[in-house]
């Protein structure tokens, strides 16, 4: 009935930067810099990932760097070991935190916001890494056309929630906000429609202006 969302397939990068366990501290740099990301999946065997190494892993060695008050000042003995780390093997942070292409953008935004990580390895149920997917893949949903977002709602929700000629509903769509304006045979479902409009990809809000058609209930 309702429209099928918006999976972590449609919107990863398929192609992916990543290091093996044995990987040095430079190269790690190195490949961050080259690929303009703020984290690399650490691999290892045919590409299943057993970690991810980030600029956070690597600011230890930064900050105690040079740092005269490093040998007296109490420092946590994960931060001590990430500033002596050497290889990717010793700074990722393990196990990764991962999702499957199949997953919705919100399970994949859900998984990210525990973590408080900016994005996700993409692997496929053996574990192997097949792309990634970060903060702004997930937000692509938000540049979709208005006029397909309001084609949706009407042919998935309004068509079924409020059916002619008991009533009779416009959906208009500006900026991702969907209004609602009508008459409707039954305005407890109201909030049902609310509920399943704003679970619509790309949309930002929802606004209703319905009056009651009347009918049985």
């Amino acid at each position: 009935m309702y429209g099928t969302p918006h999976i972590v397939s449609d919107v990863m990068t398929h192609t992916v930067a990543a290091v093996g366990r044995r990987a040095p501290f430079k190269e790690i740099v190195r490949l961050m810099h080259e690929w303009q990301v703020s984290a690399l999946p650490v691999i290892e065997g045919e590409g299943r990932v057993v970690g991810v190494v980030s600029e956070a892993d690597l600011l230890p060695k930064e900050a105690l760097r040079d740092d005269p008050d490093s040998a007296r000042l109490p420092r946590p003995p994960a931060a001590l070991a990430k500033a002596d780390a050497l290889t990717a093997g010793d700074l990722m942070s393990s196990p990764a935190v991962t999702v499957r292409a199949n997953a919705t953008l919100a399970e994949a935004a859900h998984a990210m916001a525990r973590a408080r990580v900016k994005r996700l390895p993409v692997v496929d149920a053996t574990g192997l890494l097949t792309g990634i997917v970060s903060r702004a893949d997930l937000l692509k949903v938000f540049l979709r056309d208005d006029e397909d977002i309001a084609e949706e709602v009407r042919r998935e929700i309004a068509s079924y929630l409020f059916p002619p000629p008991s009533s009779v509903v416009h959906v208009d769509v500006h900026d991702g906000v969907v209004t609602l304006t009508g008459r409707v045979r039954d305005t407890a479902l109201v909030p049902v429609a609310a509920r399943l409009v704003r679970a619509v990809e790309g949309v930002v809000d929802v606004t209703f202006d319905l009056a009651d058609g009347g009918g049985t209930r």
